[in-house]
């Protein structure tokens, strides 16, 4: 079965799950972002099949997450490092984990916590407003149509109508 392509979506949350794919792939951040960085430390850590590791370590290097940096030349082999863009997916992962604390967590606790360094706390995500850092909630924020949207949808009345409040 051939999957869809959302890479062209007006949505960036489309383009985001087109580039993931699945769900190995932010497993795989996850496990860089927990410093792995050679391919059987990722393998033994998640448990996935070698060829099924093969493809999203390829993907995300592809896709300018990861670079590879020879660490032995005979025979080669690899440590996969994030780059600035998978680094910054550290925000994405965060959130996730997050609402998985919230929801999903159990009455043990988290699994993980996350300790920031800069005031010597353990945190959790919170989407914020990067204007006036308060909060932002499903019931007060609301989207809109950016630059970025195709004009010859943005004409569209019912695209018109989701996106106007």
């Amino acid at each position: 079965m051939r999957r869809t392509s959302f890479a062209n979506w007006p949505c960036s949350i489309a383009r985001t799950m087109d580039l993931l794919g699945d769900w190995w792939t932010p497993l795989v951040l996850r496990e860089a972002f927990y410093g792995i960085k050679r391919f059987d430390d990722f393998q033994q850590e998640l448990g996935i099949a070698r060829n099924t590791l093969t493809a999203r370590l390829r993907r995300l290097v592809d896709e300018g997450l990861m670079e590879k940096r020879a660490y032995q030349h005979e025979p080669v082999r690899y440590d996969y490092v994030l780059t600035d863009m998978g680094r910054d997916f550290f925000g994405v992962l965060a959130a996730m984990n997050s609402w998985g604390d919230r929801w999903l967590s159990g009455e043990q606790g988290p699994p993980v916590v996350f300790h920031h360094d800069v005031c010597g706390h353990e945190s959790a995500a919170e989407v914020v407003c990067a204007d006036c850092g308060e909060p932002m909630t499903a019931d007060d924020t609301h989207p809109r149509l950016g630059p970025g949207y195709p004009p010859h949808l943005a004409e569209r009345p019912d695209i018109r109508r989701r996106f106007t409040a």
